[in-house]
């Protein structure tokens, strides 16, 4: 861990990162990239040591209330947040200055924090986005060793059902040759129907490589799955989107089964959603629940 003083907090597009680098150790982490220029060790967290102030002083100076994201690039729930409590407290001001927040992680330590939750949705509005990417509680392990399994993130999503705080689950990145079968997919959506979840984002059955994010997937496999990287770069070389070979016939079990149940799964419609503070689509979504 270490401390630096950052000029700004907000994006054009109202997301925050209150920490840099993470340590859920996710062996697919597209935020290793070189592209993103971390000049130090990913596991080596970056604590931006105003980032609360700097917080105050945005949300004070917008004119329109909207929604706050965080979570994008790296997972504010890591270990650290539970020393530090940045996350916390930037939840308090959002409360405090009535906006909206959108939070993405993969731990249930954000149900430490579901009673500002909670006054948020009720005062604005609050969406919590849970990536699922692996039905099968030992492979979970294995690709996303230090973080919570997904039977403990689907814990998570019934928690935030009953307290009435709309979910979206990111069904990303699913792994070619590894976790690309119909009964993973399966899996994951009979744990969001149960969730209710509003809606899945999937761009495509696969996952995505580049520099520096290859180097630790490769490495990971070698430890993990010997013989599994040749396997890639046999099939694969070094392109930066890698298809699972049974992508048409999983995103046709994803959209049918998310259309019979009632579940968005129009990725365009989604994130409309998560970016206006409107709740009216919300609303619409769970009166089919209701039927």
């Amino acid at each position: 861990m270490h401390y630096v003083q950052a000029k700004g907090i907000l994006s054009a597009k109202n997301g925050m990162n209150l920490y840099r680098g993470c340590s859920h150790g996710c062996i697919y982490c597209d935020s290793r990239s070189k592209c993103y220029h971390m000049e130090h060790a990913f596991e080596d967290i970056e604590v931006k040591e105003n980032a609360i102030a700097l917080l105050e002083t945005a949300l004070r100076r917008k004119r329109k209330r909207c929604m706050i994201g965080t979570g994008s690039m790296t997972d504010p729930y890591i270990p650290l947040e539970m020393e530090i409590g940045n996350v916390r407290k930037a939840l308090t001001l959002i409360e405090a200055y009535g906006f909206g927040v959108t939070v993405i992680t993969k731990s249930d330590r954000i149900l430490r924090d579901i009673d500002l939750l909670q006054k948020i949705n009720e005062k604005a509005k609050c969406v919590v986005q849970m990536t699922l990417t692996t039905y099968d509680e030992e492979l979970c392990k294995k690709l996303e060793p230090n973080v919570s399994t997904t039977r403990e993130r689907f814990a998570v999503l019934k928690t935030l059902r009953d307290a009435g705080i709309p979910t979206v689950v990111w069904l990303s990145p699913i792994l070619p040759f590894l976790n690309d079968t119909a009964e993973n997919i399966s899996g994951i959506l009979d744990l969001c129907i149960e969730a209710k979840v509003y809606g899945i984002i999937c761009f495509g059955m696969g996952m995505t490589l580049r520099e520096g994010n290859r180097e630790y997937f490769y490495s990971r496999l070698d430890q993990l799955f010997p013989g599994m990287k040749e396997r890639y770069i046999h099939a694969y070389g070094n392109q930066y989107v890698l298809d699972s070979p049974n992508s048409a016939d999983l995103m046709r079990l994803f959209h049918a089964t998310c259309e019979r149940t009632g579940i968005v799964h129009d990725n365009a419609r989604i994130f409309e959603y998560l970016s206006a503070m409107d709740k009216s689509d919300e609303y619409s979504q769970m009166s089919l629940w209701d039927l």
